[in-house]
């Protein structure tokens, strides 16, 4: 076909009516409801000319405002002029057509190394990229900043080619591309140091050609990073507030509000600031499709055919691996999957395009020529098919590297961001009944509360929400609850424990649960949790005993009969051992199919204690933070204590020690440190010294400059008497 221009556009067509049809099934991502607030704050900012500073005061809580997020705030500002009630089809409409424009972008990139066939396939190959697609509707965040960045490099090119002219259309579109980007994010900034690089190179290799119009080059350079930058703080309230003293606080204060969650990757429940350094690189390399990864590799591989494109090519790369390379290096925290790394998915594309079609054109035999071409098709069939059979999760896919979904299931992530809950909220409102016990309204219960507020937002009349976590269901009153796999043990999915028989509905992708609804048929465990609250120990083990008679492996009732055995053990001698074993019987039930479950390790690790049995308690102990949660500071307390009784000081502080160099110590670890260095025969004032010593020279190390200040305050007083 030698039209490939028309073929172009066709697809293109196809591409935005792909995504703006299946992405109106789409449900709001895990982050949406925060960005919807802060642009609420934002125009309110603007509303009131600044004198509402909400949008402008970064708290411990909130680093939003270190986000510009212009894309939020102008369709926040479109939500109020109209009145829109029905905000998140809106939101995810824009995000579709930003979504296209990066396909576009990407796509012209590659045209100018591979002509418009290299541009087709860019966008085919992005189409049937299910990762880039399921982000493509509704993630405002990361799709905008990886549009804009290559929106930016697109234009930097162009400008760059474009000399010793200069086309004002060319410097307004090069402005806002930047502007654009760092509006996103403050990472943005980035795009005026790949100008600056790129020139450089560029220069370097057409100095004799550009020498007249190089200073004339660097003024206009110049102004057009100074525009972009000042455009990006009129729409940056934060900014706004100091123009250069604040934009440049986001830059050192954004790593130190990154948050720290869990992550199942390679079937282990890890945190992400801990997580191994190959992390991004793997996950790119089980999740994107088959024909992609060839396509780059061939790239490589024919790097010198193409090596009259070489700047180009080099910029591709470079704006490729360098961001890669970097956090690698950096072990950045980073979570669910790489959405954080779409930004690198659009030129990888574009460069996996010109290694097919640069394939393609060197082979000289035509029927060859159509076995290649049809192994690409083939090849192209599984993504496509994920994407057909469940639309619109198809951001859930792993390639065949791994297993597909079923070999992932279990070991990485899976709706990690909460698409699947509108589906199960949407069943019901349908499908859920008033039980005649019940109260007034339904209650739904979710561990994402905000995301199912919005879809039960207009019948407030008969459903209400609660937040709820996995494990602690039982505790709480609830009707039907709803819950992604996401954030469940690895062992709980992998041996089938997931999801239990009080099901009443599941979102599947490829057959596997992703998002269940449970219907609650006893609330033994609820009424047993309230009345061991109120200290009647005996009544909530007769509710626990009959939420076990209905399922012998509810979690609620498992582990908290355990504990109140323990209570038992510490306050009759007389059966001191037989409520230890009791606590034991049940806690080795709850952990047989739920073996990383933490604080059921915990209290077992209690219960051997009781029995003298030490090494085996310090065993478990041990288990559960080194296999599980090496952030259980409970753990490590015990374990401090035991090495105290045995009369260990020095592991004792040190494992004390350990739960302030993971942050999360307290009130508690404090004191039991001071208790410790009493023991080992300081006294008041030279305990508080070695303690107050300590905590300022942590936090100074960890660049918490206003604790450590605080402790070296207390250090001083505490030394002049």
């Amino acid at each position: 076909m030698k039209n490939w221009k028309n073929i172009f556009i066709i697809s293109a067509v196809i591409a935005l009516l792909y995504l703006v049809i299946c992405g109106l099934g789409a449900g709001a991502s895990g982050d949406e409801y925060f960005h919807v607030n802060h642009s609420e704050d934002v125009f309110n900012y603007y509303k009131t000319l600044g004198e509402d500073k909400t949008a402008a005061t970064p708290t411990q809580s909130n680093n939003l405002p270190f986000y510009s997020q212009f894309p939020d705030t102008f369709i926040q500002f479109v939500i109020k002029t109209f009145g829109i009630d029905n905000y998140m089809t809106l939101r995810h409409l824009f995000c579709n057509i930003i979504a296209w424009l990066g396909i576009i972008f990407s796509a012209l990139l590659a045209k100018k190394l591979g002509g418009w066939k290299a541009a087709t396939l860019t966008v085919i190959l992005l189409l049937i990229s299910p990762r880039f697609i399921g982000h493509a509707f509704n993630n405002l965040k990361d799709i905008p900043f990886a549009t804009f960045t290559i929106m930016s490099i697109y234009y930097i090119i162009k400008f760059l080619e474009q000399l010793p002219k200069f086309k004002i259309s060319t410097i307004i579109m090069l402005t806002l591309s930047i502007f654009l980007t760092t509006s996103v994010r403050v990472g943005g900034l980035l795009m005026i140091a790949y100008f600056g690089l790129f020139a450089l190179v560029y220069y370097l290799y057409k100095r004799e050609e550009l020498k007249p119009v190089f200073f004339k080059t660097l003024l206009i350079s110049l102004g057009i990073c100074i525009v972009s930058y000042f455009l990006t703080v009129l729409v940056w309230p934060y900014a706004l507030e100091g123009i250069f003293s604040n934009v440049f606080n986001a830059f050192l204060n954004m790593n130190k509000f990154e948050i720290s969650i869990r992550q199942n990757f390679e079937g282990i429940a890890q945190w992400s600031d801990d997580l191994p350094w190959y992390y991004s690189c793997k996950y790119m390399l089980i999740t994107i499709p088959i024909v992609v990864l060839l396509g780059f590799v061939l790239s490589i591989v024919f790097l010198y055919k193409n090596r009259k494109n070489w700047f180009l090519y080099s910029v591709l790369l470079f704006s490729t691996i360098f961001p890669l390379v970097w956090i690698t290096i950096n072990n950045s925290n980073v979570y669910g999957g790489w959405r954080h790394l779409i930004f690198v998915y659009l030129p990888l594309v574009a460069l996996a395009s010109l290694g097919i079609s640069t394939l393609i054109d060197l082979i000289k035999n035509k029927y060859i020529k159509i076995i290649v071409v049809c192994c690409f098709a083939i090849l192209s069939f599984h993504p496509i098919s994920h994407s057909v059979r469940n639309n619109p999760y198809q951001y859930v896919y792993f390639n065949q590297l791994c297993g597909s979904t079923k070999g992932a299931y279990g070991k990485y992530e899976l709706d990690y961001y909460y698409h699947s809950l509108r589906n199960a909220s949407e069943w019901i409102m349908k499908n859920a009944k008033k039980d005649s016990n019940n109260s007034d309204k339904i209650i739904v219960a979710c561990w994402h509360k905000p995301i199912i507020d919005y879809y039960f937002r207009n019948d407030t009349t008969k459903f209400k929400t609660e937040f709820v976590r996995w494990n602690e269901k039982g505790e709480f009153d609830w009707d039907y609850a709803i819950f992604c796999n996401t954030g469940i043990y690895p062992s709980h999915l992998l041996k089938g424990t997931f999801p239990p028989k009080n099901t009443v509905y599941s979102v599947d992708v490829d057959g596997l649960p992703i998002c269940i609804v449970l219907k609650r048929e006893d609330k033994n465990d609820l009424y047993g949790t309230n009345a061991k609250n109120n200290g009647n120990l005996d009544v909530a083990l007769q509710h626990y005993n009959l939420a076990l008679q209905q399922d012998s492996l509810n979690e609620t009732a498992l582990l908290n009969s355990g504990q109140i055995y323990l209570y038992k053990a510490q306050e009759e001698d007389t059966l001191y051992l037989e409520r230890a074993d009791s606590s034991l019987a049940l806690l080795n039930r709850l952990l047989r199919y739920n073996p990383e479950h933490e604080n059921a390790n915990y209290f077992k690790s209690y219960a051997l204690l009781m029995k003298n049995q030490v090494d085996e308690s310090l065993f478990t102990l041990n288990n559960l933070i080194t296999l599980y949660n090496p952030k259980y500071p409970a753990a490590y307390e015990l374990i401090a204590n035991i090495m105290f009784q045995l009369g260990d000081t020095d592991k004792a502080e040190g494992y004390l020690l350990k739960i302030i160099e993971l942050g999360v110590a307290d009130e508690n670890t404090l004191g039991m440190l001071f208790k410790l260095y009493k023991g080992m025969g300081l006294d008041d004032r030279q305990a508080y010294i070695r303690l107050y010593s300590y905590m300022e020279r942590h936090y100074r190390e960890t660049g918490e400059d206003k604790l450590a200040d605080e402790y070296l305050d207390a250090l001083n007083q505490v030394s002049l008497y």
